[in-house]
């Protein structure tokens, strides 16, 4: 039987939505100094792509996998006793590097659904000269064949995966992303893994009394790269379906809600009996 954990929610809706806005949460510097050490003395003597032996290591698997901080997210996004990784990656790399090209790991669904999350682990901290993973904020939206997006170089508004050692970043499986370039020599660690969804969608993380479906800011940061408006009823789709009323999303368009930006205390279309 695989291995599950269950762990008290961290994020409230407010949290939730910023996860289905960008499709990516940075904790920075969560995990201690010493799994930090432990895990980079590790992959140093187990030189492979994937380095499974490590999952079997309890002091990893409690400082990382069941990291307290990570863990309480993962579980506000995936329900109560969610699915444990069963493979480990090493994007390990020597430095300098041109950057990759843009892709989306195979297996990946795109839509409201959200089944399983992929996380990087940074054992050691990744400056933006060593080439951290760039990710595209709300493409987990966007749908697009892995040849065509290899032809994309830079895109604006992309964010840079830069943080101190003993970050975790937790992203949507389908979000673009990639190894941006390196200008530096150095040896980049960058341990990728997945969680898995093993309950029905349900509004089981922290409840904050005063928020608002109807008022609440679905809006992305600019640029979307999509139709105008688009981010917010993506984003919004998401959100009622991580709550388990997917059935209860509609939209009547025009200037209705969603309506981006917090423009108006009592927009048209807000599914009738959701607080």
């Amino acid at each position: 039987m695989r291995s599950t954990y269950d762990c008290p929610p961290s994020l409230d809706d407010e949290g939730v939505i910023a996860f289905c806005k960008s499709g990516f949460l940075t904790l920075e510097g969560v995990v201690d100094d010493e799994t930090n050490r432990r895990t980079n003395e590790f992959v140093e003597e187990h030189d492979e792509i994937e380095p499974m032996e490590i999952l079997r290591e309890d002091w990893f698997v409690d400082g990382v996998i069941k990291n307290p901080v990570a863990s309480g997210a993962i579980r506000s996004l995936l329900g109560k006793d969610f699915g444990l990784p069963i493979l480990m990656s090493n994007h390990r790399v020597h430095t300098p590097q041109p950057a990759q090209e843009w892709h989306v790991d195979g297996g990946a669904k795109f839509g409201p659904q959200l089944d399983y999350l992929q996380v990087f682990y940074l054992p050691q901290e990744c400056t933006r000269e060593m080439g951290p993973t760039e990710l595209l904020p709300g493409s987990h939206f966007l749908f697009s064949h892995r040849d065509a997006m290899k032809q994309i170089g830079r895109v604006r508004g992309s964010y840079y995966g830069v943080a101190p050692a003993g970050s975790i970043i937790i992203t949507h499986y389908g979000i673009w992303h990639r190894r941006s370039e390196s200008r530096v020599s150095s040896l980049r660690n960058n341990l990728k893994y997945n969680y898995w969804r093993r309950a029905d969608p349900t509004r089981d993380w922290l409840m904050n009394p005063e928020f608002d479906v109807a008022t609440a800011d679905y809006s992305s940061p600019q640029p979307t790269y999509r139709q105008q408006f688009r981010d917010a009823y993506d984003t919004a789709e998401m959100y009622f379906w991580l709550r388990g009323e997917q059935d209860k999303f509609g939209l009547i368009g025009g200037q209705g809600w969603p309506m981006p930006g917090q423009r108006n205390d009592m927009p048209y279309g807000v599914p009738e009996g959701i607080k």
